[in-house]
């Protein structure tokens, strides 16, 4: 193997070397030089090739016979020398073994070289580590530290969230729990109070109902016995109830008008119309309510009614009543002789024909600024055509608002106002589902009344 070739085998391992591992490439590592024992080698070879040849010379007859006796003396000797030949080749072969042991003896220190960088790598990482090892289990024990203080510190909040909600808790539940005891308490009490007072009511309705029973049936005794001796109620009072002589009247005003206490609240409205004054005059008196009322306001005032039981009724209350028409009573009374004439469900009961003759009665008997409050049922209603005004027999004919109005101001009735009394939709309540400008129409009061001043 030539020299050259050899050289760039070693060149191109010794390439490879440092493109596998390039972390050494750069190291300093002696490495044997080989070259003079290949050159050696090579010129051993070249001699051991030469044994047996002849050096040439010019040509001619002598150097033909010089050469021909060198080949001769050559192969004459060839059996000395071979020895020496073999021993030559063996040397050859034994330096090529060494060159080959010195390369792996190179590519060995490079691996040890190698090994030596890893193994120096391995060093400054654990002098590293050692180095950086301090400082990181310092650090780790600090964070450890402000971990466990941040968990304290959470730990301390939520549980002074904990107690304050649960403080919090406690008092909201031990408020509401006064509270409920107070209600309930509260509550208690008002229940006791509220059923005291219903069996107080119901102990007084029971009484005032009994009360009334026994005076109704002693009221009945007294005008039986009064009628008889009297020979009988005048021709007008029988023509006037004549439709209700068949039946209990006082009975039917208590179901279908109300109880006193509900009449009386609806004639509060026209106390104002009569404080002050001194002679008032009740038409239709009935159960006395509005006698009741002048008298809680301290105004003089006296009834008049057909019915000789209602009559005994206002008596027995201690008002002021007599039984009487009220045609021939106005007729016998002096021209301006009242302050006020009060007449309350009376003038639909009268033939409307002599309506006109009532109110001009009326008129003429009140003093100048004498007041005049007339109720009836408000025909403007339709409600009261299908419930109350034909539930009595004793209606003849409703009376228009405007009727009443043109017959007060034709007769000198001053200063008129109607007033819309008992509003249908209280007493029905499907009349809600009417439009309400057609409910206002047609569905709007039951009753109404009128109010005026003599001029």
């Amino acid at each position: 193997m030539e020299s050259a070739e050899v050289v760039a085998i070693l060149r191109e391992i010794r390439e490879r070397v440092k493109a596998h591992h390039p972390e050494i490439a750069g190291a300093e590592v002696p490495l044997a030089d080989l070259m003079p024992a290949v050159h050696a080698r090579d010129a051993a070879l070249a001699k051991v090739a030469a044994i047996g040849t002849v050096n040439p010379r010019p040509g001619g007859v002598l150097n033909s016979l010089v050469q021909s006796w060198k080949r001769l003396v050559s192969r004459v000797l060839d059996w000395h020398v071979r020895e020496q030949v073999e021993y030559n080749r063996k040397m050859v072969a034994c330096i090529d073994t060494l060159i080959e042991a010195m390369n792996e003896h190179n590519r060995s220190l490079v691996e040890i070289a190698r090994l030596l960088g890893v193994v120096q790598e391995v060093a400054d990482l654990r002098r590293h580590w050692a180095e950086w090892r301090p400082d990181w289990e310092r650090k780790l024990h600090e964070y450890e530290v402000q971990f466990l203080r941040a968990i304290a510190d959470q730990q301390s909040a939520a549980q002074f969230r904990v107690d304050l909600m649960e403080s919090r808790f406690r008092d909201a539940l031990h408020v509401q729990h006064n509270e409920f005891k107070t209600d309930l308490e509260r509550n208690a009490i008002d229940v006791q109070k509220r059923l005291w007072a219903d069996l107080e009511r119901i102990r007084l309705e029971y009484e005032r109902l009994i009360h009334s029973e026994l005076r109704t049936m002693r009221q009945r005794a007294e005008i039986t016995a009064s009628a008889g001796a009297a020979g009988g109620p005048p021709a007008e009072a029988s023509c006037a109830r004549s439709a209700a002589a068949d039946f209990d009247y006082g009975r039917f005003a208590e179901r279908f008008r109300g109880p006193e206490e509900y009449v009386r609240q609806g004639q509060q409205m026209y106390r104002r119309c009569f404080e002050g004054r001194e002679n008032v005059l009740d038409i239709g008196c009935g159960r006395g309510e509005f006698l009741e009322l002048m008298r809680e306001a301290g105004v003089g005032a006296r009834g008049i009614d057909l019915s000789q039981e209602s009559v005994a009724i206002c008596r027995h209350k201690g008002l002021e009543a007599e039984r009487a028409d009220l045609y021939v009573y106005l007729e016998n009374l002096p021209e301006a002789s009242l302050d006020g004439i009060f007449c309350s469900q009376v003038i639909e009961h009268l033939p409307p024909e002599r309506l006109p003759e009532m109110l001009k009665l009326c008129a003429s008997r009140l003093r100048r600024n004498g007041a005049i409050a007339i109720e009836t049922p408000n025909p403007e209603c339709l409600a009261i055509f299908a419930t109350h005004f034909y539930l009595d027999p004793t209606h003849t004919r409703p009376v228009p608002p405007a009727l009443l109005a043109f017959y007060l101001e034709e007769f000198g009735i001053g200063r008129i106002e109607v007033h819309r009394l008992s509003p249908a939709l209280e007493s029905m309540p499907p009349l809600a589902e009417l439009p309400a400008g057609f409910r206002a129409a047609f569905f709007d009061t039951l009753d109404y009344g009128v109010t005026g001043t003599k001029l």
